[in-house]
């Protein structure tokens, strides 16, 4: 017998969406910064990218504090190496062969171990990389001040593209993998909107 389960707080879904709709600018204007298109112009897609950078941070602050304070970021501790395997078979051939989901979803753990590794990384590595390197992008004219002379602008700015298209390859995975491996067809989108997964 199926039933509804709240797996996705309010909270939860809101600095998703939030989180998705400041990222998507972001990266468009990131690229035409670099000059691979022009749609805003160099200025005003500076000024934009600057805005919504300033927006992310600010979220991602408050995001931090939630998951520090009530645990959450227990979510993201890497499962064991057995679960990953089971994981990386289920994606690699179970999927295909219609084979039982490993992994099964609950309030307390919303995560399936390649999840929590993907996760982590966007957490501990990308978006850290993605913030000092954009700072430092910002700051760039403050470096004497810092002490920071032998830092190249070249350099810094290499680095926060690679950030930017490793976030792009999460997304795109990402976005992927929420459409394609539910059940029913947009299964975690609709529960990423309803926080409700079916069960049973």
């Amino acid at each position: 017998m199926m039933s509804n389960e709240m797996i996705y707080t309010r909270f939860e879904r809101i600095w998703h969406w939030v989180l998705a709709i400041l990222i998507l600018p972001l990266l468009l204007t990131g690229f035409e910064i670099h000059g691979d298109y022009t749609i805003l112009g160099f200025e005003q897609a500076v000024d934009t990218h600057i805005l919504f950078a300033w927006a992310l941070m600010g979220l991602l602050v408050f995001v931090i504090f939630w998951h520090m304070t009530t645990g959450e970021w227990k979510q993201y501790i890497p499962s064991s190496k057995n679960n990953l395997m089971a994981m990386l078979r289920y994606y690699a051939v179970d999927i295909f062969l219609g084979g039982g989901h490993p992994f099964h979803m609950t309030r307390t753990s919303k995560l399936n171990p390649l999840q929590r590794l993907a996760y982590l990384s966007l957490h501990v590595v990308i978006t850290p990389v993605t913030w000092v390197s954009g700072l430092l992008y910002l700051f760039y004219t403050s470096w004497g001040d810092w002490g920071l002379e032998g830092l190249s602008l070249t350099v810094v700015a290499m680095v926060h593209m690679a950030a930017a298209f490793a976030m792009l390859a999460f997304l795109i995975v990402h976005l992927y993998l929420a459409i394609t491996t539910s059940e029913k067809p947009f299964g975690y989108v609709k529960a990423m909107i309803s926080g409700y997964e079916k069960k049973e």
